[in-house]
């Protein structure tokens, strides 16, 4: 039996009046998602507890199978174990995104415009040696895009208050810095590395040519190591997962799955699609559980690109689900599910807590209604999950 998880991040939405009030999903042609529902079933998860963050971090832990209130600890060192970080106990890393702050002090970008890995690479090295002379006990180290890290070894008490920089976009961002015990240690890099910034060489490029510069570092999701029992453990299947975002990948590095790399995904909306499918269809020849995981979606809802969203949706539906579907049939038995980790609505532009739907097909999976795969019609369905963990067992049931 082999299994396939398939997580649009982000996918699910409310109705958008631009689409004459349907969904993203509602809109896009989605012929191998609504074959996966037709085969099978549509159902609703919520994979957000209320009193934990309505993040990717929370949501991916769940629809794999843990407790996030037991397991999750903090984003920061996930994406600590995807860059090879291994925190010591009592270090805290925290999730470094490379922002926009515009004219009027208003968070304007979140990822920097996108900044390519070279250039963030870069500016996150600058500010190491910069801070390495003046702040004891902190590290930077560079990740994919915007998405970089900051580790923290000292022994002052750590447990500040922070924000994700794509809830609060357009606003000002004093009103957000972060708050309480350590607070002050973050607020004294986040502000005292800006000017540099803006100085950079790559930043004043970036200007000249049209482009949103990386002009402050976000400080948030701090959390120490995680003590996470293996997948293979829990489950007893082999597992490997496929995902550009190091969130993902760390995620695996402590459920002790296989990481596959996919030559040209980004993590963002011109990733590899299908090359994304093609090594979901490789890995069935040696693993029984492959997850696999496209953020494009997400990169879309946060923009406010509605167009972007539907073009993503439909991407992984052709390039993804349809061939990752027929190979799975040309094996055997099998279970395919495809199912967002968390709804990310073009109007709030930033993570909901609420159900999201899934569609579920293959051996022993009897086909209740024939209905497409939609948020309404998740919404619709008797097979709901309150406990967002409960699903991974139940989709491995024998």
């Amino acid at each position: 039996m082999k299994f396939v998880m398939i997580v649009p991040d982000g996918m699910a939405d409310w109705s958008v009046k631009q689409l004459n009030n349907r969904t993203p999903l509602q809109v896009a042609r989605t012929p191998n998602m609504d074959r996966v529902a037709a085969e099978g079933v549509v159902g609703q998860v919520l994979t957000t507890p209320v009193g934990l963050p309505n993040g990717s971090a929370v949501a991916n832990l769940s629809l794999l199978g843990y407790d996030p209130h037991e397991a999750y600890t903090g984003r920061g060192p996930l994406e600590a174990a995807a860059l090879g970080i291994d925190l010591a106990p009592g270090e805290i890393a925290f999730r470094c995104n490379l922002v926009t702050i515009d004219e009027h002090d208003r968070l304007r970008d979140y990822s920097a415009g996108e900044i390519p890995s070279r250039e963030s690479a870069i500016l996150i090295n600058a500010i190491r040696k910069k801070t390495a002379e003046e702040v004891a006990n902190v590290t930077f180290y560079p990740g994919i895009s915007f998405r970089s890290l900051m580790v923290y070894r000292g022994t002052s008490r750590m447990e500040p208050v922070t924000t994700p920089p794509h809830d609060i976009m357009g606003q000002p961002f004093e009103k957000h810095l972060p708050e309480g015990a350590g607070a002050s240690i973050l607020k004294k890099l986040m502000l005292g590395t800006r000017r540099m910034l803006e100085q950079h060489e790559v930043n004043t490029v970036r200007v000249d040519l049209g482009e949103n510069p990386a002009n402050m570092i976000w400080l948030w999701g701090g959390g120490t190591a995680p003590r996470l029992e293996p997948f293979a453990k829990r489950f007893s299947k082999k597992g490997a997962v496929i995902a550009a975002v190091d969130l993902i990948r760390g995620t695996a590095v402590y459920l002790e799955l296989d990481r596959i790399d996919v030559e040209g995904a980004t993590g963002s909306t011109d990733t590899n699609y299908a090359g994304k499918g093609q090594a979901a269809i490789d890995a069935l020849d040696d693993y029984d559980f492959v997850f696999v995981h496209i953020e494009a979606p997400d990169t879309a809802a946060h923009a406010g690109n509605v167009e972007e969203k539907v073009r993503a949706i439909e991407k992984i539906d052709r390039e993804i689900v349809g061939p990752v579907h027929d190979a799975l049939k040309e094996r055997g038995d099998y279970r395919l599910i495809v199912v967002p980790d968390h709804a990310t609505p073009i109007e709030t532009r930033t993570h909901v807590g609420e159900p999201v739907p899934f569609a579920l097909c293959g051996a022993n999976v009897e086909s209740i209604r024939e209905m497409p795969f939609t948020e309404a019609a998740g919404n619709e369905s008797g097979l709901k999950f309150d406990i967002g963990y409960e699903l991974m067992p139940y989709f491995l049931r024998a």
